[in-house]
């Protein structure tokens, strides 16, 4: 079981904005791209979630950026859970340059468990937080 799933990035021209780096947009995408891989890898894609009809809706974003990335480089998002309470859960993302070790940014999602067919929260079984290993702060790339 991987704790921190990790999605690799070459920046493409298409993600960079009028000033030269990365759109501050991009950072939302990736966030939701490698949270739907380290999920996928974890044993729950989306098509097993839509069995339960249940589904992760987004309560709110934060993104605190660092350094600017630009096209071409590789980066490295990682993402892992830090909290689950009854019905929501806090993932949390690194944006990281290897070559030279930067922390480009980091931000955290703040998720609430759906059922699909009425739109209410429901409470997170316990299959779901079975399967999903929880990263202490103590335990967070830095």
């Amino acid at each position: 079981m991987n704790k921190i799933g990790t999605l690799e990035i070459v920046v493409p021209h298409s993600a960079i904005d009028a000033n030269g780096h990365v759109n501050n947009v991009q950072y939302v995408q990736w966030m939701q791209d490698t949270a739907l891989a380290h999920s996928a890898a974890l044993g729950w894609p989306s098509e097993r979630y839509a069995a339960l009809n249940r589904t992760w809706i987004i309560r709110s974003h934060s993104i605190e950026y660092f350094h600017s990335a630009y096209e071409g480089e590789l980066i490295w998002v990682q993402t892992w859970v830090a909290t689950f309470e009854r019905i929501k859960s806090l993932r949390k993302f690194r944006f990281f340059r290897p070559n030279d070790k930067t922390v480009l940014a980091k931000a955290s999602t703040l998720f609430i468990f759906c059922d699909t067919v009425s739109g209410k929260p429901a409470t997170i079984p316990p299959e779901v937080l079975q399967d999903y290993p929880i990263v202490l702060a103590s335990q967070e790339p830095k």
